[in-house]
Order: C-alpha cells, then sequence, then structure tokens
C-alpha cells in the first residue's frame, strides 16, 4: 500500500474520532443543563434539635434545596431565629413552619401546647406513673379512687375512670420522647386536656387517690365503665353487689290497701221454751228469735 495513502487514512481517522467526541459533550451537555431542575436556597438545621429548643443563628445555615419546595420551607433566617422547636429536627433537614412555634410564643413546654389546650400537672410516684413507663408522647387513663359524698359508709370507697385517651405531654422536665423505652422515675406528669378537663383533674387530685393507667397509642376507643367499690370486690361471684349511684333516685309512693272490714261476731240465737197445760196433759213447745230481731 502506498504509505502516504496510508498517512491520510491515519489522520481522517483521528479527525473523525476527536469531531465525534466533541459532538458527545456538546450534546450532553446540553442534555443535563435542560433536565436540571431549578435549585433553592432555603434554611436546613445545622444540628439535632429537640423539642422546646429556642432557635439560634448557629442552629441553622443555609443550604440548596434543587426541585419544588415543600410547603412551609423557611428561605430567611430571620423568619426562624427565637422560635421554639415543637417537633424535633435532624441536621440538614429543611426548617418548616409546622415544626416551629408561632412568633413570640418562645420556647420550652409552653410552645408545645395547642391552642385551646392546657398542661395540667399530676403528681405520681413509681406506682402511680406505671412504674416509670409514663413518657411523653404516650397515651393513658385517669382513674381515682375515695369515698363519693353521700354514700353508703359500708360498702367502702369506689374507683372510677375519670379521663380517658389522654396525651403526657411531659414527665418530670423532660419533655421529650424516649427512643429506647426506658422507664424514668419521675414526681410530676403534665397531661394535655381541655380547660374542662383542667378543672376535673385538679379537683380530683386534691380530693381523691388519682392512678395513670398506661394505654395503646393506636387504641382511641373510649370504654364505658361504671366504676366498682370496695362491696363488689368481697361479693360471691354468682350475686354481684349492684353499684349505687350517687344521684338520688325518685321511689314512687308505695300504695296501701284499703283496711279490711272487721269480721262480724257469730251471735247464738236465743231459744224460748213454752209450757202448754191443757187438763192434765202438759207439753212443751220450742221458739226461736225472729229474724228481724237480729
Amino acid at each position: 500500500m502506498n504509505r502516504r495513502l496510508l498517512v491520510i487514512l491515519l489522520c481522517a481517522l483521528v479527525v473523525s474520532g476527536a469531531a465525534s467526541y466533541l459532538v458527545y459533550r456538546l450534546a450532553g451537555n446540553r442534555m443535563n443543563s435542560g433536565s436540571q431542575a431549578p435549585t433553592t436556597r432555603i434554611i436546613v438545621a445545622s444540628r439535632n434539635l429537640d423539642i422546646g429548643v429556642l432557635l439560634q443563628n448557629a442552629d441553622v445555615k443555609m443550604g440548596d434545596w434543587v426541585g419544588p419546595l415543600p410547603n412551609g420551607t423557611a428561605v430567611k433566617r430571620e423568619a426562624v431565629v427565637g422560635r421554639g422547636v415543637i417537633s424535633a429536627l435532624y441536621e440538614g433537614e429543611p426548617v418548616r413552619e409546622n415544626r416551629l412555634a408561632a412568633v413570640g410564643s418562645g420556647g420550652g413546654l409552653a410552645a408545645t401546647i395547642p391552642h385551646g389546650m392546657r398542661a395540667c400537672a399530676v403528681k405520681v410516684n413509681e406506682v402511680v406513673g406505671v412504674a416509670g413507663f409514663v413518657i411523653p408522647g404516650m397515651r393513658v387513663d385517669v382513674l381515682i379512687t375515695g369515698n363519693p359524698p353521700g354514700s353508703v359508709t359500708n360498702a367502702g370507697p369506689k374507683v372510677k375512670t375519670l379521663l380517658q385517651n389522654i396525651q403526657v405531654l411531659s414527665a418530670g422536665t423532660n419533655f421529650q420522647k424516649d427512643n429506647e423505652g426506658k422507664p424514668v422515675q419521675v414526681q410530676v406528669v403534665n397531661l394535655l386536656v381541655t380547660p374542662e378537663q383542667a378543672e376535673v383533674l385538679s379537683l380530683a387530685s386534691n380530693e381523691t387517690h388519682i392512678q395513670l393507667i398506661l394505654r395503646n397509642p393506636l387504641d382511641t376507643q373510649v370504654a364505658k365503665t361504671s366504676g366498682t367499690m370496695m362491696s363488689n370486690l368481697f361479693a360471691d361471684s354468682g350475686a354481684p353487689v349492684p353499684v349505687k349511684s350517687d344521684r338520688p333516685r325518685s321511689v314512687a309512693p308505695k300504695r296501701i290497701p284499703p283496711p279490711a272490714p272487721p269480721a262480724e261476731k257469730f251471735v247464738a240465737p236465743r231459744i224460748y221454751l213454752i209450757e202448754v197445760l191443757n187438763g192434765p196433759k202438759r207439753t212443751e213447745t220450742k221458739f226461736g228469735e225472729p229474724e228481724e230481731k237480729k
């Protein structure tokens, strides 16, 4: 083969390969630039933030978010600094409005209380607090034990379910959920209740003995119970003693039957004996008392 022709073919091969590579790079750049989503600068957590933390400048930083923003995502630092965290944030997670307390409400336990609700403190011990397993986020029932006013003295104390499916807001000074489920001994438990329930719970804590009963958070059904009394515990299983209600019952007046008429006394009729003399003949005749005279 001619050496000159071989050089020409080799040069043509190199030029075509370089041209193909340039076309590939240009087409790839255009495709990538066309499919790339817009990037937005947002506010993200610079470290793990627990519930109740009051956000400071060092707790947040700017980050890039590719694609459409989630609803309520903060994009300005001044919009989140000074607000309390009501739901735990993790490092690098976008800071959203629904994870923060309202502006001016501060941090701590008060910031976690929803509008219209109250945090009512209940003094407990290791028994009342279900051996330390009453931790934030759990659901409990509140039982009370005492002597109802106006009840029968010999019936003994009565236990009754006062409130059901109540959320534990905090246990002692801790209002974080325990991921490991370890029991923590506390002296005070804050329950999330309505204002009406807070009044009932406050009166019950002063006048009766309170017991917290742990329940499954997924079980939201309200059980209907009538309570039980001390006398029921010692009654025969075949004949339970009914629980007397504290409300006075309306008793229907008893009908008194009319008095029975007095029994008539039996009076024996009188017998009259008449002796008749007819000459030498003598006869006797008996007559009873007339009916009209009776």
